[in-house]
């Protein structure tokens, strides 16, 4: 074979068909690639008379472009968000120790189940895996019920919650063994936590799908991640079972084994979402974009927020002074009127005569939480408001005592600046992702005697 690795000359003894070629030659040229911006020259092809084509490149890196395109989204890495790369390498990493920690857990599982006793039945271990699998769908639909509106809104913290569940489903799995009496309670424990980990991480694998999709390919790169996935369970069930016939028998083994995967799972999850600079805005970075803003009069870019967010649970956060990034803990988003009390209705009342006559929202003071009003048209844009108001106000009444109408005339200066600076930082100002505002109000003026309906 002759230097085929840089380019191939073929030439053809024979002319195109009978016909006569112009005295200048014709020159085709063939062009490979995903996307118009990562094209790369395969052939090019001569006619003057006799036609000759001649190959360029390397073969071996076209067949390896070729493989790539079943695990990238076509285009890449231009029709992806810069953040997709690392955050898919932890995402891989850290699914690679799940299947083999699967391995351990199933196998301890079916230990404890019965099988290879002679004295188990079919109908005992079927009824105990019907069981397990009746708790974890039971458990699935409560979750959606309590938690399904804010999983959009807290991505990354969900993410991570939802990897610490199935950690532990697996825990039970592996411990159910040692707990004969207790084994249906201890394997439906395991199925429960499980469950809210398949919620979770679908909700907000279908948001992060969303925020790399640059080019309205949300379907592809959720197909092409479904290989990447196929592909890292392959290889961690191919290690799995090999460990898990190394360790059979042996306990330490199987929980350092255990445990160190754990471990690194955990690490790997917190490095995946670390990487994410979601351009949403949501109650965590809104505090800080306005905390920010407030001091320097500048936006921060989404990279400088990702580095500032809290990912942890606020409850794992350590609770000191109140500051601008924790007020939003203190903030209600669409609470409801009929919840207030009597003073409460009233400053309520005056706050809609005095300031809100064309605010879609009111703000109201509770036991020093403010609570939000949404306004039964109010709009998303109108949403985003009210909560970027809440926080000027909860920030201002830390140090003054006229906070309600200092926020109001922040907010007729400033908002509009602020908003416009977000904009051209790359953040989506559309909406606020938060849970859904299902308590709302209407008021109106009627001539002398101010009425609200």
């Amino acid at each position: 074979m002759a230097d085929s690795a840089d380019r191939e000359l073929m030439t053809a003894t024979s002319p195109l068909d009978d016909r006569n070629l112009d005295t200048d030659a014709i020159v085709l040229e063939e062009w490979n690639g995903s996307s118009p911006m990562k094209l790369s020259r395969t052939a090019v092809i001569t006619a003057s008379p006799s036609l000759s084509i001649q190959r360029c490149g390397n073969r071996f890196s076209h067949v390896w472009s070729r493989v790539l395109q079943a695990f990238v989204p076509e285009g890449f890495p231009s029709s992806v968000t810069p953040d997709y790369l690392p955050f898919q390498v932890w995402d891989s990493l850290q699914g690679l120790s799940t299947y083999i920690r699967t391995m351990l857990s199933t196998q301890a599982l079916l230990s404890a189940i019965g099988v290879g006793e002679k004295s188990a039945t079919v109908i005992g271990a079927t009824f105990q895996w019907f069981l397990r699998d009746l708790t974890g769908m039971v458990g699935g639909i409560l979750f959606t019920f309590y938690q399904g509106s804010s999983l959009d809104s807290n991505a990354k913290m969900w993410r991570l919650v939802a990897d610490l569940m199935n950690d532990l489903g697996m825990l039970m799995d592996l411990v159910s063994p040692l707990y004969p009496s207790a084994f249906v309670f201890v394997v439906c424990l395991g199925s429960l936590s499980r469950s809210f980990t398949g919620v979770a991480s679908g909700a907000t694998r279908a948001a992060l799908t969303q925020h790399f999709a640059l080019q309205n390919n949300a379907a592809d790169i959720s197909a092409k991640e479904g290989s990447q996935e196929t592909v890292a369970t392959m290889i961690g069930m191919a290690i799995g079972m090999l460990l898990a016939h190394v360790t059979i028998g042996h306990s330490v083994l199987i929980w350092l084994s255990f445990l160190s995967l754990t471990i690194f799972h955990m690490y790997a999850n917190y490095k995946a979402v670390q990487c994410l600079a979601l351009t949403s805005l949501n109650a965590k970075r809104s505090a800080i974009l306005l905390q920010h803003f407030m001091k320097t009069g500048q936006v921060l870019s989404p990279t400088q927020v990702s580095k500032m967010e809290h990912i942890l649970p606020t409850f794992i956060i350590s609770s000191g002074p109140k500051n601008l990034q924790l007020l939003h803990k203190c903030i209600k988003l669409g609470a409801r009127v009929s919840s207030l009390n009597q003073q409460e209705i009233m400053g309520l009342m005056r706050s809609a005569k005095s300031h809100q006559k064309k605010g879609r929202y009111l703000l109201v003071e509770r036991n020093g939480n403010l609570s939000i009003i949404a306004h039964k048209d109010a709009t998303a844009s109108d949403i985003l408001q009210s909560y970027i108001h809440a926080l000027v106000e909860g920030h201002l009444a830390i140090d003054h005592s006229s906070a309600h109408s200092d926020s109001q005339s922040w907010i007729d200066k400033n908002y509009t600046e602020f908003l416009q600076k977000l904009k051209s930082s790359g953040w989506n100002t559309e909406r606020l992702l938060s849970p859904s505002v299902v308590w709302r109000a209407h008021w109106s003026f009627q001539s002398l005697d101010e009425k609200v309906d």
